[in-house]
Order: structure tokens, then C-alpha cells, then sequence
């Protein structure tokens, strides 16, 4: 059995049935073609921690009771004219139109909330029409906001601002439907914007909004960049444009297939899923040039080019077969987090890094025969870039064998702490386009109103009555002085918030009746069997503190003996699930590296082998992490997906480097002599195809979504220190380790 387990096979039965596998690679080509118009990006965050554990099923368990609110559009709407009697009724229409938005299904405005009339069994607004002039309007702002708790999380101190709340119909919001919504309201607003009057929109739609099309911009940006700067270096590394072509054209195949394939598996792409076009695209040109390299070498060698062709399959597939089973392995590894979306990214990624060998396999050995069909002609010599450090890595690696493996040795070692010092880390504000507008007006919001990060407390009532019985309000009432201790006065909405009109004598039934039944299930269900207290936290508040105040919060409830009522919200999800998820992935990862690090050893047939390789992939991981270390980053989401998919990419380099080796064993060369033609033969490829991958990732560090950024950093930082620990230190470690590898591989040694 080939070190590529007989996967190679595919490439031979491509060159055995060269007609069929054509049609078949068409036909695919065709299909993927068709569905690349159908691709569209979800952006439903929530689908990412699907069944990520208690916190999603505290999420889930509130949705079905009071339905969610994170969908919630909040509207700003600042002016230093709040007082005067015509903006006060110009903002009430404003308020009026919002609430007749098809979208809508309700609003939460200062002109939309009622109070018990005086007089009557009716109700009257909240605040009252047609004042005749700028002290009655402060007067009864000022007032409203002293006895009224909503009105408080809705009018700023100053009176410069209210915050407006539209509460969507979340059937008319997926799909298409909530940019749609966005622009109704966008349209609204203007039609109110004036000197006087500044509206700003944000909340969790318009971040989704903002974050999808940031990262639909950069699919298309980076997608076609990486596409064109793999051709560029392909050209200048090969000095043939026809030859530059050929190595770039299995790449756009692999991307093609793969985005038709995740269509058809998943529906669409998510923010995470969106990240494997761009790895598929690196990992399809670095295989396909150490292809081209190996062929065109051989070539160049005096074979005849279909044999060449032939010959490249024998000796290049079973190492690409073995890297492809190495990074898939990698991707496995993430399926034992936590969450739906973890789990589609890693199935995404197994199934696009399959496409990219198949692709390998049957697209470019045709696509090589069809190039001598037409006259190809190859170049005599490859470029100088990437020969250039292959002497002096050959020469200094012979030289100073043991120093530099003490050295590595050394330097392992030593970054073992800051592998294990690294904490889990997440914060929302990482995952928003940088200069965010809908977030510097969340943050506006946060200063002088409720704010736009709500946390929910259900509570189990005993009553069952309508409107609440006294022992219930009572419970709510504790509940509602509890969270408003640890998050601040006047931060926190609920049955409670109507104190000053119980205070007037009003009964719960008229205040329940004059709030309306839409606003009053936003506190009671229907049957009073449940109620709701709501707190606004800062937009950007460190998840650390969020961990910190749901757990104190859950504690004091349970001292305070109010049974069955925890928090959650979305915040509440993300901060949990994400570190949870993170933790679950930091061990993937070390299953990954051990994984991987014993199938090399079954592949080679060889536990030398597999020894050896262990510090040359082990390292770049380590310095990754010390950078995350160092800088103060931290484990995030994005960073140990990057190392793990980043540790299965870059194995590649040493499994090519090793298989050159023990090829050149096996033709009977002696162990230091296979070292050095190892690295003449792969060494190229090896600048070469990190050059790409380096240059192909580049692009996304300047992403507009931090994440994405420090992804595409993360990512070059690994290659890099792969390709030095494949050029410097696994041939320093085989030649100071000359006994050790003696007998590895030999068969009749007697060249030298």
C-alpha cells in the first residue's frame, strides 16, 4: 500500500479512461456552474450555536414562551429640539408610520405607550398631545421619565434623543425579507430627516446586515485576488504563461465545485463556511504546483511528457492523497464542539478539501495531456525566487545539523507555557465590521437609554391569572430590583416598571388594559403562567463580565428563592457557547496533531518518520500561539479554526518533503544524499507553493470583519514557520539523526 493508501489509483484510472473521466468532470463542472447563481449567505447567527448546550437550550426555551427580541430594530432619533411642541408631534408621525410598516408587528416609542385615563376606563398617550409650548413639553418629559421606568430606557436625560423599537414579524424577515424591512424603514426615516432631526438605525438586523455584506464583499474580493495573485506567482515560479494557466486553472475548478457542492449539501453559506472557498482555493494551487513542478521537471529530465504526466501521478498523489486525508482530519476535528455551525464549517471543509483532491486527480492530468496535444512546450529553467533558497537551506542544514535541532528543540519546549497560559476569549465587538456606524449608534444609545443588548429573565408564576396575582408581582418585583442592583437603575423593564401608576391606584388590570395586549405579552403571557424582566447592558460589554453576571445573577436568584428563572438572551448565548465551543476546538486540535502525526507514521510505515515530523508541525502551531500569547489576543472562535485548519495545511510541506526522501532511499542513495535531493526536488514547490498560500490568505487581512483579518494573520504567520521548519529544521533534525534514520527506507545504498 502507497503512503497515499491507494488513492493515487483515481489519478491512473483517469489516465486509463481519459474519455469518460472528461465527461464526468464536464458534466460536474456544468451542474456547479448552474447552482453558483442559487449561492446565497445566511446570516442567522444563532444557526452557528444550534444545540451548543444548556445556554442555547435557556435561548430556545425562552423563544417559545415570549419569542425573541434580538431581532428587534432600534431607531435613534436625535434633537436638540426635543421641547419644541411641532418636533414632539413631527416625531409622534414618525412613530405612527413605523407602526404601520408592513414589517411591523409592533413598536416600543414614547408615543406608542398609553397610561389609565383619569376618568374613565379608557386610556390616554403616554405623553399628551398638542402641548401648546417648550415648558409644558419639558415639564411632562421630565416628569415621565422620573415616575415612568419605560419612558426612562426611551427618552435621554438631556432630552435630546428617543430611542424607537419596531418589533418584526420574523415570517417576513427571513430570507430577503429583513434587508427588505431595512429599507423600508431607511425609507421612513428619510422622509423625517432634517436640520433638526438625525435618525440613525441599528440593532441585530442591521449588524447581520452589515456583517453579511462585508463578508459576501470579501468572498467576491478575495475569492478573485487570491485567484489572480496564485496565477502571478504560478508565472513568475514557473516562467511559462501557458504553464502558469495550467496550474491555475485546476484551482478555479476546485472553487467551482466546491461552491456548488456546499449549495447542494447545505443551502446556502454561512459566515464560517464562507472561509473554506478561500482555504480550497490555496490548498487547490499548492497541490496542483508541486504537480507541475514534479512534471515539468521530469520532462525537462528527458521523459517523454504523457509519460512524464504519468509518472507525476506515481510519485505526487500519494503524498497529495496523504495531505488531503491529514486536513480533512484537521476539519474532523472541529466536529466535537459544540454547535450545529462549528459542525457544518468542519463537514464543509472535509468535503471541499475531497473535492480539491478529486479535482487534483482527474482535472489536471487531462488538462496536462490536452496542453502536449496542442504544442505546450516547457520551460527550461524555473524561476530563481524559488531556487534561490534551496542551497543555502541545503548547506547551513549540513553544516549545523545538531545546533539547529538542539535549537528547535529548545524553542519547543520553551513555548509550551504559552500554549497552555492562553484563555479562551470572546467579545461581539471582534465579529463587526470595523467603523460600524449601526454600532457607534447602539454605543449612543447605551449612554443615556436603556440600550440595544438585552438580557431576559423568565419567571415561572404559580397564579395562572391574567393579570397577575399579588404574590407573583411580588416575585416579579424582586426579580426586577435583583437585576436592576447589578446592572444599574433604570436599565431594567418589566410588570414592575408600572409602580407609579399602582401608586396613583391604578389597578394591574387597567394598566395591563391601557399598555395594550401586544406590549403587556412583552412582561405576562396570555395565561399568567410566565413572566419577563428585561435589562439593556452595554452593546460592547466584555463576554467575561456577562459570565461573570449571569452566574452571580443565577446564584442570587436561587438564594432569593425564586425557582426555574435564569438568564439568558443572546449575549448570554454567545458568551457562553463561544468559550465552550473554543475549549471543545483547542482539543480538537491537539487530536488533530496527534492524529495526524500516527498516520504519517502508518502511511511511511515508519515510526522514525513520524517522529521526525512532529517538531517541524508542532513548531509553527507553538509560535502562532505565542504571537496570540505575546499580543494579547487570545484563543478566540477564528483563531484556533485557523490553527487547526492552518496545522493540517501546512503538514502538507513535510509530508512532499518526506515522501521525496524516502523515494530517493529507496533508488539506493544514502541517507544525507536523499536529504539534499529531497530538498532540490521539493524544496522549489515548497517556496513556491507557500509564496501562494501566503500571498492567497494575504488578501483577507484586510478584511473590513476583524475576525477575518486576524484569520488571513494567523494563517500567513503559520505557512511561513512551516515552510522554514520544512526547509531548515526537519532536514537538520534527519542529518543530525543519521544513525536513527539508517536503516529507514534503504534498499541497496551505494550512491552517493
Amino acid at each position: 500500500m502507497s503512503i497515499g493508501f491507494g488513492l493515487e489509483r483515481l489519478g491512473l484510472l483517469t489516465l486509463k479512461y481519459p474519455v469518460i473521466v472528461a465527461i464526468a468532470v464536464l458534466s460536474f463542472t456544468a451542474l456547479c456552474l448552474s447552482l453558483i447563481s442559487k449561492t446565497s449567505m445566511d446570516g442567522d447567527v444563532i444557526r452557528i450555536y444550534k444545540n451548543s448546550g444548556e445556554y442555547y437550550d435557556r435561548y430556545q426555551n425562552l423563544s417559545k414562551t415570549f419569542g425573541t427580541f434580538e431581532n428587534d430594530v432600534y431607531i435613534l432619533v436625535s434633537t436638540p429640539k426635543l421641547t419644541d411642541p411641532q418636533i414632539i408631534e413631527r416625531l409622534r408621525e414618525l412613530s405612527f408610520d413605523l407602526e404601520l410598516s408592513s414589517f411591523a408587528i409592533g413598536t416600543l416609542t414614547p408615543f406608542s405607550l398609553r397610561r389609565p385615563a383619569d376618568n374613565d376606563l379608557g386610556s390616554v398617550p403616554a405623553i399628551p398631545e398638542n402641548m401648546q409650548n417648550e415648558d409644558e413639553v419639558r415639564e411632562k418629559l421630565s416628569q415621565l421619565r422620573k415616575d415612568d421606568a419605560i419612558i426612562r430606557n426611551l427618552i435621554s436625560a438631556d432630552l435630546s434623543g428617543i430611542v424607537m423599537i419596531i418589533f418584526p414579524d420574523q415570517q417576513l424577515t427571513r430570507g430577503n425579507g429583513e434587508k427588505e424591512m431595512l429599507a423600508e424603514i431607511a425609507d421612513i426615516a428619510s422622509d423625517y430627516q432634517s436640520d433638526n432631526i438625525k435618525i440613525e438605525i441599528t440593532g441585530q438586523p442591521v449588524w447581520k446586515s452589515e456583517m453579511l455584506e462585508a463578508s459576501i464583499n470579501d468572498q467576491i474580493k478575495f475569492s478573485t485576488i487570491g485567484f489572480l495573485i496564485g496565477a502571478f506567482i504560478s508565472f513568475i515560479s514557473l516562467r511559462s504563461f501557458w504553464g502558469a494557466i495550467l496550474a491555475t486553472l485546476t484551482p478555479l475548478i476546485s472553487v467551482i465545485w466546491v461552491i456548488g457542492t456546499v449549495v447542494m449539501l447545505f443551502g446556502s453559506f454561512t459566515f464560517l463556511t464562507n472561509v473554506v472557498v478561500t482555504l480550497v482555493l490555496v490548498i487547490a494551487f499548492a497541490e496542483s504546483m508541486y504537480f507541475c513542478f514534479t512534471w515539468l521537471r521530469l520532462w525537462n529530465g528527458g521523459m517523454e511528457p504523457n509519460k512524464a504526466i504519468s509518472e507525476t501521478v506515481l510519485r505526487v498523489i500519494p503524498a497529495a492523497a496523504l495531505t488531503a486525508i491529514t486536513t480533512m482530519v484537521a476539519f474532523l476535528s472541529l466536529t466535537i464542539a459544540q454547535g450545529d455551525g462549528i459542525r457544518e464549517f468542519a463537514y464543509s471543509g472535509f468535503v471541499a478539501v475531497a473535492i480539491s483532491f478529486v479535482t487534483l486527480v482527474t482535472f489536471l492530468p487531462l488538462a496536462l495531456r490536452l496542453a502536449v496535444k496542442l504544442g505546450f512546450k516547457p520551460p527550461k529553467k524555473m524561476s530563481i525566487a524559488v531556487e534561490a533558497p534551496i542551497p543555502i537551506a541545503k548547506k547551513i542544514t549540513a553544516r549545523f545539523a545538531k545546533q539547529i535541532s538542539i535549537i528547535s528543540i529548545v524553542i519547543m519546549i520553551a513555548l509550551i507555557y504559552p500554549h497552555f497560559a492562553l484563555k479562551p476569549r470572546f467579545d461581539f465587538k471582534d465579529y463587526m465590521p470595523k467603523s460600524s456606524e449601526a454600532i457607534n449608534t447602539a454605543q449612543n444609545i447605551d449612554k443615556g437609554v436603556g440600550g440595544v443588548a438585552p438580557i431576559y429573565i423568565k419567571i415561572p408564576l404559580k397564579g395562572n391569572m391574567e393579570n397577575v396575582s399579588d404574590e407573583d408581582f411580588i416575585k416579579i418585583q424582586k426579580v426586577h430590583a435583583l437585576l436592576e442592583e447589578k446592572i444599574g437603575k433604570g436599565k431594567v423593564i418589566s410588570a414592575a416598571s408600572f409602580t407609579a401608576y399602582t401608586d396613583l391606584g391604578f389597578s394591574r388590570e387597567r394598566i395591563f388594559k391601557a399598555v395594550g395586549p401586544f406590549l403587556k405579552r412583552r412582561f405576562v403571557t396570555d395565561d399568567g403562567s410566565y413572566a419577563l424582566v428585561t435589562g439593556f447592558l452595554p452593546t460592547l460589554m466584555e463576554s467575561e463580565k456577562i459570565r461573570q453576571l449571569v452566574k452571580e445573577t443565577d446564584k442570587e436568584l436561587i438564594e432569593a428563592g425564586i425557582e426555574g428563572a435564569k438568564l439568558s438572551g443572546f449575549n448570554v448565548l454567545s458568551a457562553f457557547a463561544s468559550t465552550d465551543i473554543i475549549s471543545s476546538l483547542r482539543n480538537g486540535l491537539t487530536i488533530a496533531v496527534i492524529v495526524n502525526i500516527i498516520i504519517i507514521g502508518l502511511a511511511f510505515q515508519s515510526l522514525q518518520i513520524a517522529l521526525v515530523s512532529v517538531i517541524p508541525n508542532f513548531l509553527p502551531i507553538l509560535g502562532t500561539e505565542f504571537y496570540l500569547y505575546a499580543s494579547g489576543t487570545g484563543l478566540q472562535l477564528t483563531t484556533i479554526i485557523a490553527l487547526t485548519i492552518a496545522f493540517g495545511i501546512a503538514v502538507d510541506d513535510t509530508i512532499h518533503f518526506l515522501s521525496a526522501y524516502l523515494r530517493a532511499r529507496k533508488n539506493g542513495f544514502a541517507h544525507k544524499k536523499s536529504v539534499s535531493l529531497a530538498l532540490e526536488h521539493v524544496g522549489p514547490a515548497l517556496v513556491a507553493t507557500t509564496l501562494i498560500l501566503c500571498a492567497g490568505t494575504f488578501v483577507v487581512i484586510f478584511s473590513a470583519l476583524p475576525q477575518v483579518a486576524l484569520f488571513g494573520t494567523l494563517v500567513v504567520i503559520t505557512f511561513i514557520l512551516a515552510l522554514l521548519g520544512d526547509l531548515f529544521i526537519l532536514p537538520a533534525l534527519l542529518n543530525a539523526g543519521e544513525r536513527f534514520f539508517k536503516f529507514v527506507g534503504a534498499k541497496n545504498v551505494s550512491k552517493r
